[in-house]
């Protein structure tokens, strides 16, 4: 009779053991897609320095007393692979503030608005932007599911076991909180 105690045991034992492998995975898998969805903000973050630069070159030669704005806007460094999503956030803040100066700064020009590169150069900004918010929504996402996994039961047994903590989200730009003001 022992032998149906011990079969059932061992039974536990094997349920128990799968569960603890197949929730330490399912961490491992989520953090991974944590990473990927990271990377994607690096790229979105990249491809927005690079069309600065290129608007800058475009520019530069029709705005030459708006020189100092647009030096500063590109004069910022973008974060390194390793950076923070807070160092990442802070950039995407100067970026934004430098993409909204250049914006006004075209829009007092209506020769320089019409010039078609840098027609060009405006679509292809407001595609980055999209981008860039894809990116940050499906970062956002992956880690919301992260972080409700860290805490709720019996998964936070497994999370506080092996160290898993909650990840930081990619917070809206301070820029884009405040009330958007209409002056006519």
């Amino acid at each position: 009779m022992w032998i149906y105690y011990v079969i059932a045991a061992v039974i536990v034992l094997l349920i128990v053991f799968g569960w603890v492998i197949s929730t330490t995975n399912s961490f491992r898998t989520m953090l991974v897609k944590i990473d990927e969805s990271e990377s994607s903000i690096d790229i979105a973050l990249t491809k927005r320095f690079d069309l600065l630069t290129k608007m800058f070159s475009a520019t530069k030669g029709y705005m030459k007393h708006e020189q100092e704005t647009l030096t500063k806007v590109i004069a910022m460094r973008q974060p390194g692979h390793g950076a923070s999503i807070q160092q990442k956030q802070e950039f995407s803040n100067e970026v934004t503030k430098g993409l909204q100066a250049l914006n006004i700064v075209v829009e007092q020009y209506p020769d320089l608005k019409a010039n078609q590169n840098v027609l060009k150069l405006q679509d292809v900004t407001m595609e980055v932007e999209e981008n860039l918010q894809a990116s940050r929504r499906v970062y956002n996402s992956n880690v919301s599911y992260y972080n409700q996994k860290v805490v709720v039961f019996p998964s936070n047994i497994i999370a506080n076991w092996k160290k898993f903590a909650k990840r930081d989200f990619f917070e809206a730009e301070t820029v884009k909180r405040s009330d958007v003001q209409f002056d006519f």
